[in-house]
């Protein structure tokens, strides 16, 4: 290696991690494009403080140890360094400030007035340590089968441990990944975890993925755990009568499907007496809109070069119905239950205009509560792993649900 080699290495990472932080901001939107910059802007974005540190550290370490081997230094690197830690420490500050941009949605959804628990305190080490989502007080049983089909049909309980429960509130996770991957074990664990601490049961579900199986079959198994839900959950300490569903991406779509289409005797073939309300639903980032119906360019996309040939195997061009049968926003009513809605500002897999179409609706045909956060700057998946953004929007959901719950509690039941 050549004397300057270590200059050349600095400039590439720091001018690298600049272009990251860049897209991390303004991330590339729709088809491919859309696709690449969520794949490297997501995490970015999440990792922020420990990608800004990195900088430093890698900064500090050229200016002095290898400055003194190579004898020089890539003014270049140096640069792109400020402008990375600049972005970087811009998107900081944007994940901080969700807080306040929760607590707005909040009170518009809620109305000024009404009460809600005090925040949450961050648990010491969350953001330091984004991967360890497991909370040690939090029992989770795994594999428990829900209907026949193997792997897929099985799921994951979380309650607290050594607590004896009795009518505790249920929470239902469905997982995303377009339908197509993706299991229970690997979304909604540091929602699941947060409620189980506060004494909710919270199940996360499995469901048979395309292009194996083709649509409704995905809403089927969604209606399968309700079911086994509404049969078992008393089993594992949980209220059967007291069930919200939740879930992020394609899993915003499911559980929002199922929270609007109750009792729907075509999505519940052989256990149609099966009672499979929902209290209320809580989808972040999800897919409202499957056949276009809204004239959004980006949803017609998606309808035609994805979910007609890889998740339906139907041409919507010949046969259009399914797609609006399968689309949440053509299912509103009256009688819908409680929403809160979660949608990042910067998301580049399912565009924002997908919930804000979809919550207008709500707010138009829906006599329910109806709330909505919109997080500027946030990406698709920010909810994934421990991040300060997504520390802050477990928080809101935290405090709506015991809001509802709250209101929603039975005089009889036991008090939590």
């Amino acid at each position: 290696m050549g004397r300057n080699d270590s200059p050349r290495r600095y400039r590439r990472r720091q001018l690298a991690l600049a272009a990251l932080a860049a897209n991390a901001l303004r991330p590339p939107a729709g088809g491919r494009s859309g696709i690449a910059g969520f794949s490297v802007g997501w995490p970015v974005s999440e990792l922020a403080p420990h990608l800004l540190v990195a900088s430093a550290v890698d900064t500090a370490l050229e200016l002095t140890v290898r400055r003194r081997r190579s004898g020089t230094t890539s003014r270049i690197g140096l640069l792109a360094a400020g402008t990375s830690m600049g972005l970087l420490g811009y998107s900081i500050a944007a994940a901080r400030r969700a807080r306040i941009d929760l607590d707005e949605a909040l009170t518009t959804g809620l109305g000024a007035e009404t009460t809600l628990s005090p925040h949450h305190p961050r648990q010491r080490g969350a953001v330091a340590r984004p991967f360890q989502l497991r909370q040690r007080d939090v029992e989770v049983i795994r594999n428990v089968s829900y209907v026949e089909g193997g792997r897929r049909g099985r799921l994951d309980i979380y309650r607290p441990k050594d607590v004896d429960l009795d009518r505790a509130p249920v929470l239902l996770q469905i997982h995303g990944g377009g339908w197509t991957i993706g299991s229970k074990e690997q979304q909604g664990l540091i929602l699941m975890n947060r409620m189980a601490q506060q004494g909710w049961v919270c199940v996360a579900s499995n469901y048979r993925l395309a292009p194996k199986h083709r649509f409704p079959a995905q809403i089927h198994d969604v209606k399968r755990a309700l079911a086994w839900i509404r049969e078992h959950v008393a089993e594992y300490g949980g209220d059967p009568d007291y069930v919200v569903i939740t879930g992020g991406s394609a899993g915003g779509h499911l559980s929002a499907l199922a929270a609007l289409t109750p009792n729907d005797p075509t999505l519940q073939p052989g256990f149609e007496e099966v009672d499979t309300r929902v209290a209320a639903c809580v989808p972040f980032y999800g897919v409202y809109d499957l056949a276009g119906s809204t004239g959004d360019k980006a949803a017609i996309e998606l309808r035609d070069k994805f979910l007609g040939p890889w998740v339906f195997a139907k041409d919507p061009a010949v046969d259009l119905q399914p797609f609006i049968d399968a689309s949440p926003i053509s299912r509103i009513t009256a009688d819908a239950p409680d929403f809160f809605v979660l949608h990042g500002r910067n998301d580049s897999l399912v565009r924002v205009s997908q919930a804000r179409h979809f919550v207008t609706k709500l707010r138009e045909q829906s006599s329910a509560t109806v709330t909505y956060a919109e997080l500027p700057w946030a990406q698709h998946a920010f909810d994934v792993f421990s991040s300060i953004r997504s520390q802050h929007a477990i928080d809101a959901v935290q405090r709506w649900l015991e809001w509802h719950r709250a209101l929603n509690q039975a005089p009889s039941d036991s008090p939590r």
